[in-house]
């Protein structure tokens, strides 16, 4: 049913606006009869974060902001899903417009800046979901006005590892001003300590409730180098790589409309977020697994995200313009990647060419 409305609905979400599409595109989802998809390739079963994902293609942070629509999400096909950002206190954002399409370059330039509902009716959908199956998890930030946004970040912790199948930490967004600075070595290392600190005293099984840390793709080395460093020493549980980018990568078509402010991801992301992911893998070292995002459009960026060090991926921006037939083909190009090796799972293929595209000429 949903790959017949979708049809009929895309010449209409083209046309409007793209916070306006968005909206439509979720009332959609949240009809009923959405039907069942087909059961996953056993060979694309993921064992990572203590958790079991059917298959390892991720609907990112950014779609389903107030956790509207994830099993919808599931129904359809998706591994996990990742709802958020979500903030403490309710507040609306950025003014619009706020999300612009390229769709030249199949890329998107948004600016939102963490609009949310709030925790409360966040918790509240996520507590009705009980012990539904599928991986569900929570994007969270703070607030712009907050006055101490490392103690919003412990509050949602708090809140949500006992409904949550992870909870991610969004440090990297570019559209809260000064949100980033807490990738700097000395608040980071302040900010993880603070986190677990605050995971370790929640009662059951909320205390080892996977905390995954989103980073942007505009780090440099050294910056790396000491997030990385801190991560391990504080064992967090995972690391996504990467957010949008304040870059304008070179040879964008739409170049009048990537003048506009905000994160940029898509297509031309790819190369550079796949560089940062292959040096993060570099640098993890095994200690904790990493998630790949940033410009996944096919089944063949999928298997190159892989092959740079993810174990799981997420994707977002491609839907705008590929729509949600695109999670089918990436599934089976996978698959007979997979076939062509002789391989049982992803795993032989995780970080293969990592070392190869940390020697090549930095993404311009």
């Amino acid at each position: 049913m949903i790959a017949s409305l979708e049809s009929l609905l895309r010449p209409l979400l083209r046309v409007l606006d793209a916070e306006d599409a968005h909206r439509l595109a979720i009332a959609a989802l949240r009809l009923p009869h959405l039907g069942t998809p087909a059961a996953d390739d056993s060979r694309l079963r993921v064992r990572v974060l203590g958790l079991d994902f059917p298959n390892p293609v991720g609907m990112s942070a950014g779609f389903d902001k107030h956790a509207e629509v994830a099993g919808a999400l599931l129904r359809l096909g998706f591994g996990f899903v990742e709802v958020g950002t979500v903030t403490p206190k309710p507040q609306s954002g950025n003014p619009r417009p706020r999300v612009f399409r390229l769709p030249n370059d199949r890329a998107v330039i948004n600016r939102l800046g963490f609009n949310s509902e709030g925790a409360e009716p966040v918790l509240a959908r996520l507590a009705a979901r009980g012990v539904r199956p599928g991986i569900v998890g929570v994007n969270i930030g703070a607030n712009k006005e907050s006055a101490d946004r490392v103690a919003d970040y412990v509050r949602m912790v708090e809140s949500f590892a006992p409904v949550a199948s992870y909870v991610t930490v969004n440090i990297s967004s570019p559209n809260t001003p000064g949100l980033r600075g807490l990738q700097e070595a000395k608040t980071f290392d302040d900010l993880v300590a603070r986190i677990f600190e605050a995971r370790g005293r929640l009662p059951g099984k909320a205390a080892s409730t996977p905390v995954l840390i989103k980073i942007a793709p505009d780090l440099t080395l050294a910056e790396l180098d000491d997030i990385i460093g801190a991560a391990r020493r504080r064992r967090v549980d995972g690391m996504i790589v990467a957010n949008t980018t304040v870059r304008r990568p070179a040879g964008l078509r739409d170049a009048s409309i990537a003048r506009e402010a905000g994160g940029f991801s898509g297509r031309p992301l790819f190369a550079l977020a796949t560089r940062m992911l292959a040096e993060a893998y570099i640098r993890v070292e095994g200690a904790f697994p990493l998630i790949g995002s940033g410009g996944i459009d096919s089944g063949a960026a999928a298997v190159a995200k892989i092959r740079a060090g993810a174990c799981l991926i997420q994707l977002y921006s491609a839907l705008v313009f590929e729509g949600l037939r695109l999670v089918g083909e990436i599934k089976s190009e996978l698959a007979r990647a997979l076939a062509r090796g002789g391989h049982s799972s992803i795993e032989p293929l995780i970080g293969t060419e990592a070392a190869a595209l940390t020697g090549q000429t930095w993404p311009k």
